[in-house]
C-alpha cells in the first residue's frame, strides 16, 4: 500500500529541513492538522496520517488495535529528514508506538515527540466511555472538539459513530508493553481542565524517554488544540527551532 494513502502532505515545504508527522485523535482524519500546517509553514513541513475507515479510506476496515495500527503506519514514515511527531489524545499513543517501532526496527530516533492531550502510556485508567450509545454520544459532546455537535444529527451520527466507537474502543483497550524507552525528547501539551488527563499523568511521560520532557499547560479542556491553535503552533515551532539551532551548532 502506497505511502500517499497513509500520509498526506498538507502543505509542501521542501526547504524546511524538519518534517512533522501528525497523528489524529479518535474519530479524526488527516485534514484536522491543516491549520497547524499553515501556521508552521514554511519552517516545518507537516504530514498527517490518514487512518483507515474514514473519508477517502472509508471503505477500508477500521483498525481496532493500537499496536496493529502502529505496525501498519511505521513502514510508510519517511526518514530522510529531521523527523518529529505530534499526536493528540489517541494520536499521542499511536505516535509513541510508531516511534518505538522506528527506534527498535530501523534505528531511527525522532528529534522530538509532541504528546498532546493524553496521559503517559504507562498510566492506565478504568474504562471512561459510557457503554450505552446515547450516553456515549452525550459524553463525546461534553468533551467538545470540532464536529461534536454533528452527532445530534441522525445522518451524521450514522456516519461517524462507528469510527468513534472503534477508535475509543482501541485506545481504551491499549496497555503499554514493556520494552526500551525512547531516546528522543518529549514535549507534553495538556489542558488545565482536561477530564482525561491530570497534570501528574501528563508529567509521567518522563518515564518513557531518556532525553527529558517538558510539560506545557494550556487553558481549556481536552480540545485545547482547537481553542488555542496558535498557542500550540507556537510551542511546536519554538521547540523545533531550538532543535535546528542545536543541530547547526553541533
Amino acid at each position: 500500500m502506497s505511502r500517499e494513502l497513509w500520509l498526506r502532505r498538507l502543505r509542501p515545504a521542501p526547504e524546511a529541513g524538519v518534517r512533522l508527522v501528525c497523528f489524529p485523535y479518535a474519530g479524526g482524519s488527516a485534514v484536522m492538522y491543516r491549520g497547524l500546517a499553515d501556521r508552521l509553514w514554511p519552517a516545518v513541513e507537516v504530514l498527517a496520517v490518514q487512518y483507515p475507515g474514514r473519508q477517502d479510506r472509508r471503505r477500508e476496515a477500521l483498525v481496532h488495535d493500537i499496536g496493529e495500527l502502529a505496525d501498519r503506519i511505521a513502514p510508510h514514515v519517511p526518514v530522510d529528514a529531521d523527523l518529529a511527531f505530534f499526536g493528540h489524545s489517541m494520536g499521542a499513543v499511536v505516535g509513541y508506538e510508531v516511534a518505538r517501532r522506528l527506534e527498535r526496527e530501523a534505528g531511527v530516533v525522532l528529534r522530538e515527540l509532541f504528546a498532546s492531550g493524553r496521559r503517559a502510556p504507562s498510566r492506565a485508567r478504568p474504562a471512561l466511555r459510557p457503554r450505552d450509545e446515547e450516553e456515549f454520544v452525550g459524553w463525546l459532546i461534553t468533551l467538545g472538539g470540532a464536529g461534536a455537535g454533528l452527532l445530534n444529527d441522525p445522518e451524521m451520527r450514522a456516519l461517524f459513530l462507528p469510527v468513534l466507537q472503534a477508535d475509543h474502543g482501541a485506545i481504551e483497550a491499549y496497555r503499554h508493553s514493556p520494552g526500551p524507552v525512547l531516546n528522543c525528547p518529549i514535549t507534553v501539551l495538556t489542558g488545565e481542565s482536561d477530564p482525561l488527563t491530570t497534570l501528574e499523568e501528563a508529567r509521567d511521560w518522563a518515564r518513557h524517554t531518556t532525553a527529558g520532557t517538558e510539560v506545557r499547560v494550556f487553558a481549556g479542556g481536552h480540545f485545547f488544540i482547537e481553542s488555542d491553535p496558535q498557542g500550540v503552533a507556537d510551542v511546536v515551532l519554538e521547540r523545533l527551532t531550538r532543535l535546528r539551532a542545536r543541530l547547526a551548532d553541533s
